[in-house]
């Protein structure tokens, strides 16, 4: 064997695991931690007469190493050393050294809570900070603390602060530097506006013609830009007698082992972050770095990992520039400046506080763990992660109300998905369509098996479906839709040709069959052990949805599904996810104009389902997969660029939330105001999470709650509206006289506040504006406000404030009160002829004071001495006003 650096070091680290059970390995990439150490634990005795687990973060490094170990030890595959990875187990009953994914761990802790088979387990590229591996180092720290203190557990990293890790075990740390050549790094002096294939392509060409030796190894993020580089650089590749070769975890076993393995010519391997570590490929002089890879992150809608392009870390990126200096003095191409290098964090966030976190915390749950905020992490997540994931296993129904584990949620934990997408496949087997629940399942948890948009960068692809709705085609069920484009293939053998024809993408049409098969396995393995119970719907949700379906799904037949399997299909979707429901906004009277906006249950606002889904018709639908759109500008609905992107949906019958979930359905009564119709209306609302299901108005109630209403609309338009304001005002300050007047009558203080308590209780027993109007024109606003008075208050006022007096002529004047003034009339001249004092108010205490006016309505004089004016004023006075008015009367006025 060639020798590796981790050789030397090999002595010391079964040394240290004979003192100390656990031990912390920091070694670069290309060291030979993760081909040299497990095997030379297992030769060591370290786990005894148990085995030796090496946890891989992705499946393609499992099967690698497990590879490159067995052919070292010159065995094939599955004799002593074997890999495990979600639905392939390549393993006999000789294999001691096993290498295998972290999920894997986590479900064999749950069959299998003592690892009793198990003496050492090797945690490989531990800096990488899967959720699973987080998960998998506290429950094996957990289980060392408690039954199995023999347990040994390494930690291996190429990149990591190993001090945190190392306290969390309680051991040491060793170091392997590795071997290392210099690797020229360049960067791009401003950014490439390009597309990325095209990047590439000149990147490559730059290398070539520099006369490079050796081959490239590029780093792009997924498969979709891998296919599009090597579209762009073939005629390139052809030019200079290049092998292109792809390299990522959805790749045949033989095709990914031809990118690994030495070849003839010189080979340029398009490799997603798969190659960063876990993975040495020979022979690489040059690195091409993107600077970007699919991260992993988690659709809150569909429940299943999703992989973002997104920039990757300083260390990622120091990784990838040290893949060209293995074997030789290499250079390192990167697609972006140094100014973007710098800006980039240091590390990658750990999964465990991105992530979501409902699938551990059921297997917490099944494992025992009473509290999940107490359990013991090695980095603990954020508590409204973990609460957030327990409330969702409720409705899921995996946990009752104790947060026990339910027979639903043991149903759920032998498959390896989502809760989601378990309890959607738990439902359909228990309603007799296990086969096409198997598939449903698959096409939601693998990527999307439609490849008309496949080579397309991102923009193109957006454009692209906004271009291709058709209204035309309409059906219940986006995920129905993808299983007839599935069935298709599949009655076709899943021949390419036919798959070209369908616009369908062989590769994920292929993972997808993989694994319903898979699961369609793991469902009859457990057939035996429980018998599935048959769920059934009323006989009005069936007749519903049937109704539905033959109403809307004009665009394809299914001789596959009846009506009815589409119905249990549909129910069991639902299941899933029941916090996603959705209600249409609007319903066009032409079935081919309805609305694409949608109101979200939970708080969830609003949404616009993709204009590429067929679920264009049904009222009510569960958003299984959505992304929020971040996009500038406004969407297709003239709505801001905020909503909610449905891109899948399905649709339901509301008398299935009435079947699942009576409990969370709430009849509320709610009072609101029309404001057009002036008038308090009563709504009696069915409401599922938030969302309105059946609403019915009426116009007639009454009650506290009415009035309420009512007054709030009132008071917001003032009292003016329903009532004279000058009435109110003269009827204020005649109370604000009387309370001068009289202090020792305890005249209350009235204002505005007590004309909108008065006005409030005008309210009361009415509903409307117009029943308003009507009380005020009987006085009923005043009415309310006297009530403030006692009786005696009452009496007063109408005697010793009078609203008008009577003047000599028989003429009565209204007595102004303004504030603290004086009360004051105001009247002809003549009116006043043959009085010797004018009026006095409040018992003779206070007199008026008089505004003594000509013909024309000017004053001649104002005063409170009538008797005064007669003598001293009136006769200059007369004799102008007689001049002025002849027609009138102006006789002399004794004293």
């Amino acid at each position: 064997m060639q020798p590796l650096p981790i050789d030397a070091l090999l002595p010391e680290i079964i040394a240290s695991l004979r003192r100390s059970p656990n031990l912390v390995i920091e070694a670069p990439p290309g060291a030979g931690k993760t081909t040299r150490v497990p095997p030379a634990l297992l030769e060591a005795g370290i786990a005894g007469d148990k085995e030796v687990w090496v946890l891989e973060p992705r499946r393609l490094a499992a099967r690698l190493a497990a590879r490159r170990v067995a052919e070292e030890r010159g065995e094939r595959l599955g004799e002593s050393v074997g890999y495990q990875v979600r639905f392939e187990d390549v393993s006999g009953p000789r294999t001691r050294l096993r290498f295998l994914t972290e999920g894997v761990l986590t479900r064999r802790l749950l069959s299998d809570p003592s690892l009793e088979r198990v003496g050492c387990v090797v945690l490989d590229e531990f800096h990488e900070r899967h959720l699973t591996a987080d998960l998998s180092l506290a429950l094996l720290r957990r289980l060392q603390r408690t039954t199995r203190s023999g347990l040994r557990l390494i930690a291996m990293s190429a990149t990591l602060d190993a001090a945190p890790v190392a306290e969390y075990l309680g051991c040491v740390v060793m170091r392997c530097e590795g071997r290392r050549f210099d690797v020229a790094i360049e960067h791009l002096t401003r950014p490439d506006e390009r597309p990325l294939a095209a990047q590439v392509e000149a990147a490559l060409r730059s290398l070539l013609s520099a006369q490079l030796e050796g081959d490239v190894l590029v780093f792009l993020p997924g498969a979709a830009e891998i296919r599009r580089a090597q579209a762009a650089c073939a005629a390139l590749a052809a030019q200079h007698d290049l092998l292109i070769l792809p390299l990522h975890g959805e790749l045949p076993a033989a095709e990914q082992d031809r990118a690994v393995r030495p070849a003839e010519r010189r080979k340029v391997i398009l490799s997603t972050n798969v190659a960063e570590t876990s993975v040495t490929i020979e022979g690489v002089a040059a690195v091409i770095d993107s600077g970007l890879a699919r991260i992993a992150g988690h659709s809150p809608w569909s429940g299943v990992r999703t992989l973002n392009v997104a920039r990757i870390s300083q260390s990622s990126a120091t990784q990838r520039a040290g893949r060209a200096g293995r074997t030789r003095p290499g250079r390192c191409l990167r697609l972006y400046t140094a100014q973007d290098f710098a800006a980039r964090p240091r590390h990658e966030a750990p999964e465990i506080l991105r992530l979501d976190l409902a699938e551990p915390a059921l297997e917490l749950r099944a494992a025992g763990v009473t509290d999940l905020n107490r359990f013991e992490w090695f980095e603990a997540p954020a508590r409204p992660a973990l609460d957030a994931a327990e409330r969702l296993l409720l409705r899921l129904g995996a946990l009752d109300a104790g947060m026990r584990l339910t027979k639903t949620g043991e149903r759920m934990l032998r498959l390896p998905l989502h809760p989601r997408l378990a309890r959607v496949l738990v439902e359909g087997e228990a309603r007799g369509v296990a086969q096409a629940a198997c598939v449903i399942v698959s096409l939601i948890n693998e990527r999307d098996i439609r490849a008309s948009r496949l080579m397309l960068e991102p923009r193109e692809r957006r454009a692209a479906a906004a271009t291709t709705a058709s209204a035309n085609t309409h059906g219940p069920s986006d995920l129905l839709e993808l299983l007839d484009l599935f069935q298709e293939a599949e009655r076709a053998d899943f021949a390419p040709a036919r798959l070209r024809e369908l616009e369908l993408d062989g590769a994920a049409v292929r993972a997808v069959d993989r694994t319903r098969r898979q699961l369609g396995r793991l469902l009859k393995r457990y057939e035996a052990r429980s018998e599935p119970r048959r769920a059934t719907l009323s006989s009005t949700s069936k007749d519903a949805l049937s109704s539905t379906n033959r109403d809307a799904h004009s665009s394809t037949s299914r001789a596959a599904l009846s009506s009815s399997e589409e119905t249990e299909l549909l129910v069991s979707l639902l299941t899933g996810y029941p916090d996603r429901v959705a209600r249409r906004r609007v319903m066009g009277a032409d079935a081919n104009q309805s609305s694409l906006e949608v109101l979200l249950a939970g708080g969830g606002g609003s949404g616009v389902i993709a204009p590429e889904s067929v679920v264009r018709q049904a009222e009510f639908l569960v958003a299984v997969d959505a992304e929020e759109r971040r996009d500038a500008g406004r969407g297709r609905s003239g709505r801001s660029s905020g909503e909610t992107l449905v891109r899948l949906a399905s649709a339901i019958e509301p008398e299935w939330l009435l079947d699942f979930y009576a409990g969370e359905i709430i009849e509320t009564t709610v009072v609101e105001w029309n404001a057009e119709a002036e008038r308090v209306e009563v709504l009696g609302r069915l409401s599922y999470d938030g969302l309105v299901l059946d609403e019915t108005r009426s116009v007639e109630a009454r009650g506290e709650e009415v009035a309420r209403a009512l007054a709030t609309a009132a008071l917001a338009v003032g009292a003016q509206a329903f009532a004279e304001r000058e009435a109110i005002d003269r009827f204020l300050a005649r109370v604000a006289f009387m309370a001068r007047a009289f202090p020792e009558k305890n005249f209350p203080t009235l204002g505005e506040d007590e004309v909108a308590e008065s006005l409030k209780r005008l309210c009361e027993g009415r509903r409307s504006f117009a029943e308003l109007r009507e009380a005020a024109r009987a006085g009923g606003l005043l009415s309310e406000l006297r009530r403030k008075l006692d009786d005696e208050q009452a009496r007063l006022l109408a005697t010793m404030a009078p609203e008008r007096v009577t003047l000599a002529s028989g003429r009565q004047t209204r007595v102004n009160y303004e504030g603290a003034q004086l009360p004051w009339v105001a009247s002809r001249l003549q009116d006043f002829f043959g009085m010797k004092e004018g009026p006095k108010l409040a018992g003779g205490r206070v007199a008026v004071v008089l505004h003594l006016l000509a013909p024309n309505g000017r004053p001649v004089q104002v005063t409170q001495d009538l008797a005064g004016f007669w003598t001293r004023h009136y006769p200059q006075a007369r004799r102008e006003l007689s001049r002025r008015y002849p027609r009138h009367a102006w006789p002399e006025m004794s004293g």
